[in-house]
């Protein structure tokens, strides 16, 4: 197990990814706020989506005490098209307790403590900013050692023996760098289709190389079909402005600002009800997919005189709608109904 991990490294020490968020080998280890928004970010998110969000984030507020001190709904916006946005919320909550309690903990246990981190990213948090011993499992790691080892139980059930393995063949030096590197080797070498064997370092302890079946592994349980949800955004405009809301609760796109709808979710279609009288005409509709559901959202289009009656929301000027940080969802509806209007 040991060889697995010096092998590993040695491989790592030529060929790290140079990522903003990231410090080479032999460098000091980054700034926690770093690795912490970049883990956040990069949660069910390709490195080329989150480079430009990263970027706009750290020059915008530089530090954990800056991200902390900003108004939700700038943050909100600024994460707008990036998705998930349950991770947008969670990071607004950790920025204030870590504001203010000056600094990020150390451990991995109280890493674990701040909202929204869970056992994945405290672990890459202590590992990468801090170097303790932690064991870090994220998709590709799993990848990497269900081939190292042949487990052919499916997923999720398999998690418990790949953190087993993981946690065997983790070095006590050096944690973030292997972390980082087993990240490497499963997103650019041991990758889903076609991975490129003669290239990996660890080759020769591969026991679904030596069978002939690299991409058997990991084997993942038959998929539910995601149910098809219908729902309708409504445009309301009066005098060059649209009304725009921001959504409550804790669902799908809680916190961001968007047009107002009839209150369709994953498990359940929306009632079609508009939130205003108005001459409603139909602008087309739009298809957006989640992580549980499939939505077709029709638009429509209505003139009004007032702001709806008992609603919360704001009249966002027409020619300043890209500031709004719309979700990509209604992104869309929104250049629907421009079209229509």
């Amino acid at each position: 197990m040991d060889m697995i991990g010096g092998e590993l490294l040695a491989w790592y020490d030529r060929h790290a990814r140079d990522l903003p968020w990231r410090a080479l080998p032999g460098k000091p280890a980054p700034d926690p706020y770093r690795v912490w928004l970049s883990e956040v970010m990069l949660q069910q998110t390709t490195v080329a989506a989150v480079k430009p969000y990263f970027a706009k984030f750290t020059q915008r507020w530089p530090t954990i005490a800056d991200l902390a001190a900003a108004p939700e709904e700038e943050i909100m916006a600024a994460w707008a098209g990036l998705g998930y946005y349950s991770r947008a919320r969670n990071l607004v909550k950790c920025a204030r307790v870590v504001g203010e309690a000056g600094a990020f903990p150390e451990t991995e246990a109280g890493l674990r403590e701040l909202p929204g981190l869970g056992a994945y990213t405290a672990a890459a948090v202590a590992a990468i900013a801090f170097g303790r011993r932690a064991v870090v499992v994220d998709a590709n790691v799993e990848r990497v050692v269900s081939r190292l080892f042949a487990i052919d139980e499916p997923l999720p059930g398999a998690r418990k023996a790949i953190r087993e393995k993981a946690d065997a063949i983790t070095p006590d030096a050096r944690a973030g760098d292997f972390a980082q590197a087993m990240m490497d080797l499963g997103s650019g070498v041991c990758s889903s289709r076609n991975p490129v064997c003669s290239l990996c370092p660890l080759n020769a302890h591969c026991e679904a190389r030596k069978i002939g079946e690299p991409e058997r592994f990991p084997v993942k349980a038959q998929k539910k079909p995601k149910p098809n949800r219908t729902g309708t955004a409504f445009w309301i405009e009066c005098a060059g402005h649209v009304w725009l809301e921001t959504r409550q609760g804790n669902g799908m796109l809680a916190g961001m600002r968007a047009l107002p709808d009839d209150g369709w979710t994953a498990r359940s279609d929306g009632t079609g009800q508009p939130p205003v009288d108005a001459d409603w005409q139909a602008a087309g509709s739009v298809r957006h997919t989640f992580t549980h559901a499939h939505l077709e959202l029709s638009v429509k289009i209505g003139q009004v005189d007032a702001a709806p009656a008992d609603r919360e929301g704001q009249w966002w000027p027409l020619g300043e709608l890209g500031e709004a940080g719309l979700p990509t969802l209604y992104a869309k509806a929104a250049q629907l109904a421009l079209a229509g209007r």
